[in-house]
């Protein structure tokens, strides 16, 4: 299968940060953030979300540890992502997410100190960007 893009996830149990991947256009972009905690309003999110972007693969960022083990959090993000890779047919792949949540709080506290975001740094901001810090570590890893 020729995985030109992908829906990329920052899975969390509160919330699951989403993001779009294009390898044609070599871009990432942050998506929405779905509310965790309601698996069924979870679930058409994300069925939504799919058919409108015809992925051709799903990407799960994986929290291992620090020592490079599996956390229960990473063990978690797997089995989120083999049912939706499951449920859709699409292949899955999974990037090491260590620190994504930060780094994308460190980005957007840096945007908003530059004056190029004006409003409140919120937690579903967090999240959306993360995922699309995942969709880049997909781009250039693969």
């Amino acid at each position: 299968i020729n995985k030109e893009c992908a829906l990329a996830f920052d899975y969390g149990e509160r919330r699951i940060g989403v993001a779009f991947a294009n390898r044609i256009t070599h871009t990432a972009t942050a998506l929405k953030t779905i509310p965790a905690r309601d698996d069924s309003y979870a679930q058409h999110a994300i069925a939504s979300l799919v058919s409108e972007w015809q992925p051709d693969a799903i990407v799960i960022g994986v929290p291992y540890n620090t020592d490079g083990g599996i956390s229960q959090m990473a063990v978690r993000a797997m089995d989120f992502a083999k049912r939706l890779s499951d449920r859709y047919g699409l292949p899955l792949e999974t990037v090491d997410e260590r620190l994504t949540s930060a780094e994308a709080r460190t980005l957007l506290r840096e945007q908003r100190q530059a004056g190029q975001r004006q409003r409140r740094i919120n937690k579903e901001d967090i999240d959306s960007l993360a995922a699309q810090l995942i969709a880049e570590t997909w781009l250039r890893c693969s």
